[in-house]
């Protein structure tokens, strides 16, 4: 899958705890050398806690601070970027349509034409109702680029769905996983969750959330700087120090 590398590019990150703390840096780091007009938008409702300090790219001086807030205003400042944050869950899909609409800008100096700007929705959740908020989004979508990335301990996913021109060429995560489209009872919102529910967390190592961080900015270095990703999806395991790709089919014959 080839990408333009003039278009204006926004960027919509949902999660800023265990993978999205970690995405953070490298982005705003790979983003300020490119040669483009950026917009980078990162969400999340929830606060710095002290148990947060364990795994999360966070200090002590962060504690009780809104974590898109502190992440944004940390790295977009230290690259020259503007700051661009949303303290809040994305728990409604007209918000998240809004939020992953294109920008617009002009086919040529001093034109009327209007062309569509690349759009990246970051999931960086830790909830599978949140995934099957952005998949609705992501099936109403004419263009979108969709990477959603979801660990356990020591084990993950990352897949990248791709929607061009009313098409999906790239499934998105819950056609590779469809039990995330499976609703139930105990899947909440954050919003939605009662003060001892949010209190427990499935367990997640450090080195889980910054390999699956890695594997986000790989795909996203293809894209804006490459221009072109093989790589539909993504199965790792940092106990095993494994991180294994499904090629595209095209990439296949030529390897096979």
């Amino acid at each position: 899958m080839k990408f333009a590398l003039d278009k204006p590019v926004k960027i919509t990150m949902l999660g800023a705890g265990g993978t999205g703390g970690h995405v953070t840096p490298h982005l705003y780091r790979l983003l300020h050398t490119l040669d483009r007009h950026i917009k980078v938008v990162i969400a999340d409702g929830d606060i710095v806690e002290q148990k947060n300090l364990v795994r999360q790219n966070f200090i002590s001086a962060d504690l009780g601070r809104n974590k898109a807030q502190v992440l944004a205003e940390r790295y977009a400042s230290a690259f020259g970027m503007e700051v661009q944050y949303i303290p809040d869950f994305i728990e409604n899909e007209d918000r998240l349509t809004e939020l992953i609409r294109p920008d617009t800008y002009a086919a040529r100096p001093y034109s009327y034409q209007r062309l569509h700007g690349l759009s990246i929705l970051i999931g960086a959740v830790d909830n599978n109702k949140s995934r099957r908020l952005c998949h609705q989004a992501f099936k109403k979508s004419d263009n979108l680029i969709y990477i959603d990335s979801g660990n356990g301990e020591y084990t993950g996913q990352v897949v990248c769905g791709i929607r061009r021109s009313g098409r999906t060429y790239y499934k998105p995560i819950g056609s590779i996983y469809p039990d995330v489209l499976n609703e139930d009872v105990y899947d909440k919102f954050p919003t939605e969750l009662s003060c001892a529910e949010a209190a427990v967390s499935a367990p997640q190592s450090i080195v889980a959330n910054v390999m699956a961080a890695t594997v986000v900015v790989s795909y996203l270095y293809n894209i804006l700087v490459l221009g072109s990703i093989d790589v539909r999806n993504i199965t790792f395991s940092a106990k095993t120090i494994n991180i294994k790709p499904e090629l595209t089919t095209r990439r296949k014959r030529k390897a096979a």
